[in-house]
């Protein structure tokens, strides 16, 4: 790295002992063979274990299965992304030029995976307390408006409550046609259920979330009543 990323380093509110480390993390496979794979490996397993510890600590009520999906709901590629770009951490990173061609600044599993890597980088430079710092500060706001764990499930496991609460028969899940290139395809699903005669059917970039639209939509057919939509985890 040329010059430290000032900017970053105010904004991490962190300045490395080892500035090495931090350009290891925001360097991109597509670069070098010393790239940040091995420090987002270790940053993910710490965030993972910072977070639940937080929860565990905030929910003191809450099961198993809640503090999980309010984990899910934090540590996540869409959540670690944004929180790349409020830290402006894409004008950073070290691409290849292919990457950079087809705009690896702004894709979320790079911001993602990059925070994740800075993540272990403080680690190693400063030790676990310093780590957690940093976390704790990045998710001071989305640990302080947590939302109910019950609003966090998502609309697969919602629909299947519902019809058992209603002593009905399970939906079933169908995808009706594929499209596009292999790195870049678009799944329809249908959802349906045959006790009823209803169906619904949704779209999107992956089967799962193409079954949680169709789920989505049977389930206001039948309660008649918009469902919010959730946080959704890594797929």
């Amino acid at each position: 790295m040329n010059s430290e990323p000032q900017a970053l380093i105010e904004a991490l509110g962190y300045r490395f002992s080892r500035p090495e480390l931090l350009e290891e993390a925001l360097t991109h496979r597509s670069v070098s063979e010393r790239n940040n794979e091995r420090l987002e490996f270790l940053g993910d397993s710490i965030l993972n274990f910072v977070i639940a510890s937080e929860l565990f600590r905030l929910r003191p009520q809450d099961s198993e299965g809640a503090l999980s999906r309010l984990r899910a709901s934090l540590v996540n590629k869409e959540s670690l992304a944004e929180i790349a770009r409020q830290l402006q951490l894409g004008q950073w990173l070290r691409l290849g030029s292919g990457e950079l061609k087809s705009g690896g600044r702004r894709r979320d599993s790079i911001l993602s995976d990059a925070v994740e890597s800075i993540l272990g980088a403080v680690y190693l430079d400063g030790g676990y307390e310093q780590c957690r710092a940093l976390i704790l500060r990045l998710y001071s706001q989305r640990l302080e408006h947590l939302p109910e764990a019950s609003a966090l499930k998502d609309p697969k496991t919602r629909l299947q409550e519902y019809l058992q609460s209603t002593k009905r028969g399970l939906p079933s899940y169908e995808v009706v046609q594929v499209t596009g290139k292999a790195h870049n395809q678009s799944f329809s699903v249908k959802c349906q259920i045959e006790e009823l005669g209803e169906m619904t059917s949704g779209t999107a970039g992956s089967r799962r979330r193409a079954e949680q639209i169709a789920a989505k939509a049977m389930l206001e057919k039948l309660t008649g009543k918009t469902q919010t939509e959730e946080t959704e985890s890594h797929d």
